[in-house]
């Protein structure tokens, strides 16, 4: 039988803040406590976004607290070669075609999506070749996509109306995440997906290459995200604090918390390995609390300084 995977996935556009952290330790938990891998990607395909050095940032915070990863890290930069082969399987088929639309004539259609304007289609029977200025989109179907989310709950979305047909390359030559997360997650034999419920509307997009590249399916778990006094989720664009300098096991017991898992009262005073542990033997996908998003809890009481 294959062995248990999870993964973390952070992109290199900015530093790691408490939201990064929740994400980041709920999937290392989760494969730890199933007895398998954890593997790290840097997703650092979006390179007029990635801020150098960055990447190298995020790998020393996740070892500051103790999230210690299998194998080498996979940087998609690295992974043209693999994008490609994928593109031109979903081409033969039939399911590729090139666009020339800019946002503006998608957002004159006015069509509703999920996440702004979906693409009407406009594209779909344009006569002619692909150029060097136009990106290239996957047909989608209507019939809608079906998951059960270990934390969300069953999910149900159609692509027609959530986005349309989305884009797999822009226009520019860079492959989208969509595609690229598809692919990634395959190699590295990830079979449960433990990730932001920012990202659950890009599930069903995910499926739907997956199955149309023959890829199995993982299990998902979208946790809730951790919002800042205003109710926004915290993020890197809006310069959400770094944790990078911060004492780990404080953060780790706040993120726990977040995470609704149970915690020794000892827990601010315990070492941040020996917390770690604990924290893998008592893992508890069920007690992660359903919702998009929620306040992230008070800093703990520490009244001493662990040993790590």
């Amino acid at each position: 039988m294959a062995i248990p995977c999870g993964r973390f996935a952070p992109s290199p556009t900015g530093p790691l803040h408490f939201g990064s952290l929740v994400a980041a330790l709920a999937s290392f938990l989760d494969a730890r406590a199933r007895g398998g891998h954890w593997r790290v990607r840097i997703e650092d395909l979006d390179r007029p976004r990635v801020i150098p050095g960055m990447a190298s940032d995020h790998l020393r915070t996740l070892e500051r607290f103790g999230l210690h990863w299998d194998d080498d890290v996979l940087y998609q930069s690295h992974g043209a070669e693999r994008y490609a082969v994928a593109l031109r399987q979903l081409e033969r088929a039939g399911w590729l075609y090139p666009c020339i639309c800019s946002r503006s004539d998608i957002a004159q259609a006015g069509l509703a999506g999920a996440e702004g304007y979906r693409y009407p289609g406009t594209c779909r029977t344009r006569s002619g070749s692909a150029t060097d200025s136009a990106a290239w989109r996957v047909r989608v179907e209507a019939a809608p996509i079906e998951w059960p989310d270990l934390v969300q709950g069953p999910q149900r979305h159609a692509l027609d109306a959530l986005c349309g047909d989305f884009v797999l390359r822009r226009a520019d030559g860079i492959i989208t995440y969509q595609l690229a997360v598809v692919i990634d997650d395959a190699i590295q034999g990830v079979d449960r997906v433990v990730r932001g419920a920012d990202l659950i509307t890009s599930t069903p997009r995910q499926i739907h290459l997956q199955r149309l590249l023959g890829l199995p399916t993982p299990a998902y778990v979208h946790v809730p995200l951790a919002l800042d006094r205003q109710g926004d989720k915290l993020a890197k664009r809006l310069g959400a604090a770094a944790v990078a300098a911060a004492e780990p096991v404080p953060l780790l017991c706040r993120a726990l918390a977040f995470l609704g898992q149970s915690l020794p009262p000892e827990a601010p005073r315990l070492g941040r390995d020996t917390l770690l542990g604990w924290a893998i033997q008592h893992w508890d996908v069920g007690r992660i609390p359903r919702g998009q998003g929620w306040p992230a809890p008070p800093l703990p009481n520490v009244a001493d300084s662990p040993e790590m």
